[in-house]
């Protein structure tokens, strides 16, 4: 994945995409709450994100089929990473001690976060 970020409305169209996995631009825009966007602005964004090497198409006749070409769990991921590196002093341990201590998390949710931990550090011995 390149290091080109996605605007806030480039995401939300990739969240669509996301979603449905392939989709012609008619999917795309009934995917969207209304007042919709106009079909030359998802146009636009489809093509500004194909140059960011975020989406591909396939051509049938003069329709086009979009799909990811990355997953939302590289994209999110490597958010996360530039969070850490950014804000954190590229500490996971900050990150995590701000995290647990500034979120409003249920003693049960951060016990599930916990055993994730627990799995994670079980699986990289």
């Amino acid at each position: 994945m390149n290091d080109l970020k996605l605007s806030p409305t480039e995401e939300d169209l990739m969240n669509h995409l996301w979603r449905l996995r392939k989709a012609f631009m008619k999917d795309l825009l009934e995917a969207y709450p209304e007042p919709k966007p106009a079909s030359t602005t998802i146009s636009t964004l489809l093509k500004r994100m194909q140059d960011k090497n975020y989406v591909g198409y396939k051509a049938y006749g003069k329709s086009r089929q979009y799909f990811p070409l990355v997953s939302k769990e590289t994209y999110f991921a490597k958010h996360v990473k530039n969070l850490i590196r950014n804000f954190f002093n590229n500490s996971p341990a900050q990150f995590a001690s701000f995290f647990t201590e500034k979120s409003d998390f249920s003693q049960e949710e951060l016990q599930r976060i916990k055993e994730k931990i627990d799995e994670q550090l079980s699986q990289k011995k």
